[in-house]
């Protein structure tokens, strides 16, 4: 058993010894939490009942009498346990979508009473949170955690130990590296996950190597595609298709190796995040997606409208498992676009101020956060963010983003140019970037993919003039919103630092 899982034990065994009501576990893993419960009943030499909808209350002392009949209904199932004499701990498992019932409710606070003044204890094991306001009082809740990497390499030993038996199965690994990183990437999955997908690995390639290490990911984006909050992106982008931004870049890359345990014994923190800032179509997504690569850690997106539900409490829940997900698969990067849509309304109160207890919670979290999740947020409308948001601790960097000046516009040609497989020694980019003044950099690439179409429509190579027609016809959102754009500057001017040289 490893350190985390003796220390959940020893808080239980503390919360049931001092006679806490109802404690409420939450987890996936029935297993896992069954097993511990059934040491800790026989280290406190209790009998253990556990409830479930389909069985009634069973115990899990293999002479102990027959089930109970009719304790499949909850209500007499609670009535059962109210009534016992025994020492015992009854354990009630996915008790969530009972706990809108009034007569539950009332039946769980009539056992929480009885509790205190008998030898019993009762738990709740579900894998999603759902406390009645009634039961608030009454409730302690306990988040049991996914496996850490000790438990993972015990996993990871019992799988070497039975593959022994079967000579066409392989195990390698060159050095211990090799071994910690196909551990690790298998954080944030639980037990039965991890045994599948190694499982899977010996089937499919008879081996088990650094090279599964894409098949456990591959298992992680099917998590996070079943959470329905947290989107997983497979990221292309370089940082050579970032044009400019150099101050930015030189930030980055010199945090490169910061999720090492090199730098933890040098006595550097991981980084917490950062806040990109400015003006619409200069890069600001394109360089979180390129953070992702060149960190080489996995890249996952917020959208802060799946978090708001229309049900009460579920999107406080939701930004909950939101930042559970993120901690369990760490190190990570979780992307936040147009951070300012997401808690523009965190002020009012027209959604009775679930907007400020979502902030609340994230705002918390960004304060006190201990696993490595580093938060990569972008921002068009600085002004509509709660400054609270914005103060040093939360991100340890704000960088502004202009429009290119003259050197990053021939640089963003290129990039675009090249990207599509074109020759650009006949193109004058020195004349291009002088047209382009106040262009953004996504101007630029609409302004190129519309000359490659005009190009391709002729059946030619492009030109100088497909170019300079389309810069023509664009008009670019430094005109059309001038004002907005220039209050921006003039607030990064002193409070960000400048993404460009």
């Amino acid at each position: 058993m490893n350190t985390v899982s003796r220390q959940i034990e020893k808080e239980l065994i503390t919360l049931i010894s001092a006679k806490y009501p109802i404690i409420y576990v939450v987890s996936w893993e029935e297993d896992r939490v069954e097993d511990s419960l059934i040491r800790i009943a026989k280290q406190l030499g209790k009998t253990l009942y556990i409830w479930t909808l389909t069985n009634g209350i069973t115990s899990s002392i293999p002479h102990a009498d027959s089930t109970p009949t009719g304790t499949n209904d909850l209500v007499i199932g609670i009535d059962y346990a109210i009534k016992s004499n025994d020492n015992a701990i009854f354990v009630f498992e996915d008790l969530h979508p009972f706990l809108d019932n009034p007569l539950v409710i009332r039946k769980l606070r009539d056992l929480s009473k009885n509790i205190v003044r008998s030898k019993k204890s009762c738990l709740i094991l579900s894998p999603i949170l759902k406390i009645p306001a009634e039961l608030e009082k009454e409730i302690t809740v306990v988040d049991y955690p996914l496996p850490d990497i000790d438990y993972i390499n015990s996993i990871f030993r019992n799988i070497i130990q039975t593959s022994q038996q079967n000579p066409d199965i392989k195990i390698k690994f060159e050095n211990d590296i090799q071994k910690e990183r196909i551990l690790k990437a298998a954080l944030g999955l639980t037990k039965t996950e991890i045994e599948n997908v190694f499982a899977k690995a010996l089937v499919k390639d008879k081996c088990l190597d650094v090279t599964n290490v894409d098949l456990i990911l591959n298992e992680k984006k099917q998590i996070i595609r079943k959470s329905g909050i947290l989107e997983y992106y497979d990221v292309e982008e370089k940082m050579d298709n970032v044009g400019g931004l150099e101050n930015l870049k030189d930030w980055i890359y010199k945090r490169s190796k910061a999720f090492t345990q090199k730098a933890r014994e040098f006595g550097l923190p991981e980084p917490k995040g950062i806040l990109i800032l400015g003006v619409q179509g200069c890069g600001k997504s394109l360089c979180v997606k390129a953070i992702s690569s060149v960190w080489r850690l996995p890249l996952l997106r917020l959208d802060m409208g799946v978090i708001f539900g229309k049900y009460v409490g579920e999107s406080e829940y939701n930004i909950r498992v939101c930042i559970k997900i993120a901690e369990s698969i760490a190190p990570v990067i979780l992307w936040i676009d147009e951070l300012e849509k997401g808690f523009a309304g965190v002020k009012g109160s027209e959604d009775a101020g679930t907007t400020a207890r979502v902030f609340g919670t994230f705002l918390t979290w960004m304060q006190e956060k201990s696993k490595p999740v580093f938060i990569a947020a972008t921002a068009n409308d600085i002004s509509v963010l709660p400054p609270e948001l914005l103060r040093k601790g939360r991100f340890d960097e704000i960088f502004f983003v202009d429009l290119p000046s003259k050197k990053e516009r021939i640089e963003i040609f290129k990039i675009h140019l090249k990207k599509r497989g074109k020759d650009i020694s006949y193109l004058d980019l020195e004349e291009l970037a002088e047209k382009t003044e106040g262009y953004s950099g996504a101007e630029i690439e609409q302004i190129v993919i519309s000359a490659l179409y005009d190009a391709f429509d002729e059946e030619r190579k492009i030109c100088m003039e497909d170019l300079t027609i389309n810069i023509e016809k664009c008009m670019p959102l430094s005109k059309t919103m001038r004002e907005k754009i220039e209050w921006l500057k003039e607030w990064a001017n002193g409070r960000a630092i400048k993404a460009s040289r």
